[in-house]
């Protein structure tokens, strides 16, 4: 793939990200930004490569920068976090303790979820609504994620957030069952 083309498909994926972050609609966009309705589909669809004067009147009308419309390398965030790097925020002499997993901001519903994944199986999931964070802890097994195509192993103890705009699955290629608890946020509807 070209770097004009990666250039396209994040100015589509990051243009409809802040839109949809925002609330506006196609129309609001460009009434805001000064471009037609028809330019933002075909920027929105990656069918154009537009000037840089109309990139910028978008991240002005979005509040963003151009260089977070054109960003392709940061893609689908994905962080894991290993079990030592916890953060213990309260414990007491007697044993117990709190400890931070994965932390991600909440805009909208939050969802938590107990999963139970057996040996040879996985769970397929579609992109969600844009602005989507998923984080999952991990407390039996290990979980093969893949985000966008990109597998990330997941150990027993671990925790991880990710974006859940794009597909992405759950699965178990351990001899083992997988036990995560999940939480899902998703942004408000505007």
């Amino acid at each position: 793939m070209s770097d004009l083309d990666l250039l396209t498909q994040s100015l589509a994926r990051n243009v409809k990200r802040w839109r949809a972050e925002r609330g506006f609609t196609l129309d609001a966009l460009a009434a805001r930004a000064g471009v037609s309705r028809g330019m933002l589909i075909q920027i929105e669809q990656a069918r154009t490569n537009p000037s840089i004067g109309t990139v910028v009147k978008i991240g002005d009308a979005l509040g963003v920068s151009v260089t977070t419309l054109l960003d392709y390398e940061r893609g689908p965030q994905v962080r894991i976090v290993p079990a030592d790097q916890a953060v213990r925020l309260w414990h007491t002499g007697g044993g117990s303790y709190n400890r931070l997993l994965a932390g991600a901001e909440a805009p909208g519903p939050l969802e938590m979820w107990d999963w139970r994944l057996m040996p040879g199986e996985s769970s397929d999931s579609d992109p969600h609504p844009a602005g989507t964070v998923e984080l999952l802890h991990v407390t039996t097994g290990e979980l093969t994620l893949t985000v966008d195509g990109a597998e990330h192993r997941v150990p027993a103890g671990a925790s991880a957030s990710f974006e859940a705009d794009v597909p992405h699955t759950y699965g178990n290629r351990g001899d083992a069952p997988t036990k995560m608890i999940m939480a899902v946020s998703v942004p408000p509807v505007r």
